[in-house]
């Protein structure tokens, strides 16, 4: 019930935020049968194919299938003309919602990726883009992702009446208090969190940790010599294996229990960005987990889509 009871809230403020647009053309929302839109196929310098369309947010969309509203422009505001594409570049950025860094990430990110049914394209508000990239890109920085280009906010109008506004205020970043561990070892052992960083990762191991030092404001994790499991091999050389260094960017002081006893086996995935490996995930190798056993057993078939382009 209480979370049925946000979505009404959330769709609320944002038909709120709306409500001049409305007023302005003497007609109420539900007056909107929203099959079509006014304007032709030409918009934002950009030939679209087909109109663009009001069509349900899908239950495999999990960026924005809990958003607070049902349908959703296509083609959506970061010009993806088609649910495949919506779901493949979407699904990139789950695993930032789960780090609950702004309160409004999903709002923002949906009002974008998922934009709300209206007969004109309406974009976040820069105040709210700011808030999330002030909040969230040091999160992303740790993963060695930067705040990317399609997502700078001075593409975004300034605060008016006519772009979906912050709908925390203040200085609440989170809607619940959120964990001051490193953001790789801040993560839940269920097969769906393992598996979205197993696709977001260049590599996966199964491996031991030798030591943990710090180094120059991160964390460096020097791996065991003893021999280790390939999950996903990735960009990773043999020889890499062999003297394996990997990096929690920025995380000489977070706290990460995993790394309190090295005397386990762990699940490491992880990246490979200006020739350092950084530290993705880390989980504890549980024999007794289901969980885990489960997301082992997916990686030897599952098929990761691309996400290369998200971030350029």
């Amino acid at each position: 019930m209480a979370g049925e009871k946000k979505h009404v809230c959330l769709a609320k403020l944002l038909m709120l935020a709306l409500g001049l647009f409305f007023i302005s053309l003497g007609v109420s929302a539900e007056e909107y049968d929203y099959y079509s839109w006014q304007s032709d196929n030409f918009q934002n310098g950009r030939f679209y194919a087909k109109q663009p369309q009001c069509v349900d947010i899908p239950a495999d969309l999990r960026l924005c299938y809990t958003v607070g509203y049902k349908k959703m422009r296509l083609p959506n505001l970061l010009d993806h003309e088609t649910m495949p594409e919506v779901q493949q570049q979407a699904g990139s950025w789950v695993p930032l919602l789960a780090k609950r860094c702004h309160a409004d990430t999903q709002v923002f990110l949906c009002s974008l990726f998922a934009p709300v049914c209206l007969d004109r394209p309406i974009y976040p508000c820069r105040s709210l883009c700011e808030a999330v990239r002030d909040s969230c890109a040091p999160v992303m920085e740790t993963y060695g992702f930067p705040w990317p280009e399609m997502l700078q906010c001075e593409k975004f109008p300034i605060d008016n009446d006519l772009c979906i506004p912050m709908q925390f205020s203040g200085n609440h970043a989170t809607q619940t208090p959120v964990s001051k561990a490193c953001p790789p070892c801040d993560n839940e052992l269920k097969a769906d969190t393992v598996m979205e960083h197993f696709c977001a990762s260049d590599f996966a191991l199964k491996m031991k940790i030798k030591e943990v030092k710090k180094e120059k404001g991160d964390r460096k994790l020097i791996a065991a010599q003893k021999k280790k499991k390939v999950l996903k091999m990735g960009i990773l050389r043999k020889k890499d294996l062999k003297k394996l260094t990997l990096y929690i960017k920025n995380g000489a002081n977070c706290p990460c229990s995993q790394l309190d006893n090295l005397g386990s086996n762990f699940l490491i995935m992880g990246r490979k960005v200006d020739q350092q490996l950084l530290l993705m995930s880390i989980h504890k190798w549980d024999k007794k987990s289901k969980e885990l056993k489960y997301a082992i057993k997916y990686m030897k078939s599952h098929q990761c889509p691309t996400y290369h382009t998200v971030f350029q």
